[in-house]
């Protein structure tokens, strides 16, 4: 894993852009930002621990001022997809290591293209809304739970569940969850309270309101989903709010595997178009808070309502209608961070951010080296990192109790060929073997260098 800081460049300080930029300058690497737009400089010097370089990721002057050719890692994601695709050729060309494009077009983005890209020098094409959809697409399987994550092909699952007055956890001790770990194998990670994270030890108690992390195997969930007080539920009829790029993408996909779909939307230009683009799918001509037509089409039979409008205050409002009228499951797209924090303290099941997805599928290419995969928590922007451990590791064949993992981290399980083990403190790690590891943001360079 790469443990030396790594040069970046950036290019575009939108959301994603500036969010990724502020992570990686926090974690102390090389970052340099180009923006285009003149009014943001001073904003981004005064917040940044960047160099900003004026000007367009298009042009060969400002990237050569940015020092383009000694980029370890090149990322454009300016709100225009030529200015990303030719700034990325340019950095190839110009002797940048990885080079990673943001594109809003699901032509340049699917699998298909990535050839032309790779032969071009582009390593990746990411798209937003679709990686906003894949996460969602996780997201229908796991009744209750605010966050998902699977790792080592689906063997392991990360889960956030909030608690609430009636959980049959709250008011448990992490030394009484730790004790029944013979019958319950789980790894509590974190604990999500407020604007704050923790990682637990043995005092700490878990209350309403939070939201408890965890990591177990995934034919374990069921026994463990007993343990947190939910019910099994099957998924059978979907409403979608949102008719835009995430939302068709969704029904499309549902749809394909047999879901019952109702798409709304208030455009009829939009509706008449999906009617003609999607198989087997209702879509409704209205308004997500027009609650009287919504429940004659069913909505009180439905088993997930989904909010993906580009409004994430309608999202969260017709969320919470949605759920006020029966339904036992809402997830909502909200990308502001104070949003984030308050959805689930009124009710809202789950939410996706798209500047936290699209961060989290880039930051793959900072975590280099033996890193398989990572996700970023929507709530803490915590890592859930899985790396492969190389043969000549010296923390290989030493109990876990012995070896000082880091503080701010927690191992919750480890994948090898025979199988999946959520390890104790007198486990070890043997070669190869995939760790899925917990960190806090102001942990990652510890990991890091830990794991190298």
């Amino acid at each position: 894993m790469r443990v030396a800081p790594m040069k970046v460049v950036v290019v575009g300080a939108g959301e994603v852009g500036f969010h990724l930029a502020d992570r990686l300058s926090k974690e102390r690497h090389e970052v340099t930002i180009i923006e285009n737009d003149p009014q943001k400089h001073s904003m981004l010097r005064s917040k940044l621990n960047a160099l900003v370089v004026e000007g367009s990721g298009a042009s060969a002057q400002a990237l050569e001022e940015a020092d383009v050719a000694h980029a370890d890692l090149f990322i454009a994601v300016t709100r225009h997809d030529e200015v990303n695709l030719v700034a990325c050729l340019l950095a190839a060309e110009l002797g940048a290591k990885e080079v990673v494009a943001g594109s809003k077009s699901l032509d340049f983005s699917r699998a298909e293209w990535a050839p032309n890209a790779s032969r071009l020098g582009i390593s990746r094409i990411i798209n937003p809304q679709m990686v906003v959809a894949d996460e969602i697409m996780s997201m229908i399987g796991y009744a209750g739970a605010a966050e998902v994550a699977e790792f080592a092909h689906g063997r392991v699952v990360f889960l956030g569940f909030p608690i609430n007055a009636q959980s049959p956890i709250n008011g448990v001790s992490m030394r009484t969850l730790g004790n029944i770990r013979g019958i319950y194998r789980l790894i509590v990670t974190a604990i999500s309270r407020g604007d704050e994270t923790i990682i637990p030890r043995g005092d700490d108690m878990v209350e309403v309101g939070d939201i408890l992390y965890f990591v177990c195997k995934r034919e374990d969930l069921p026994a463990i989903t007993d343990l947190f007080g939910f019910e099994p539920q099957k998924t059978r009829r979907i409403f979608i709010l949102g008719g835009g790029r995430v939302g068709s993408e969704i029904a499309r996909r549902l749809a394909h595997r047999h879901y019952r779909i109702t798409i709304i939307d208030h455009n009829l230009e939009r509706c008449e178009k999906l009617a003609g683009s999607l198989r087997n799918v209702q879509v409704l001509h209205t308004d997500g808070t027009d609650v009287s037509t919504l429940r004659n089409e069913g909505l009180e039979d439905a088993d997930v309502f989904i909010a993906v409008t580009q409004d994430e205050q309608s999202n969260m409002l017709c969320s919470l209608l949605a759920k006020r009228y029966g339904v036992p499951r809402v997830i909502a797209l909200v990308d502001r961070p104070e949003y984030l924090q308050l959805a689930p303290s009124l009710g809202i099941d789950a939410c996706v951010s798209p500047r936290t997805a699209t961060v989290s599928a880039m930051l793959k290419y900072v975590r280099r080296g033996e890193v398989v995969d990572i996700e970023v928590l929507e709530q803490s922007e915590a890592e859930v990192i899985e790396l492969e451990l190389p043969k000549e590791s010296p923390i290989l064949g030493k109990p876990l109790k012995a070896l000082g993992v880091p503080k701010s981290s927690i191992v919750g399980a480890v994948v090898r060929k025979d199988g999946v083990l959520i390890p104790s403190g007198d486990d070890h790690f043997e070669p190869e073997d995939h760790v899925i590891v917990f960190t806090l943001p102001d942990g990652v360079a510890q990991v890091e260098k830990f794991f190298a």
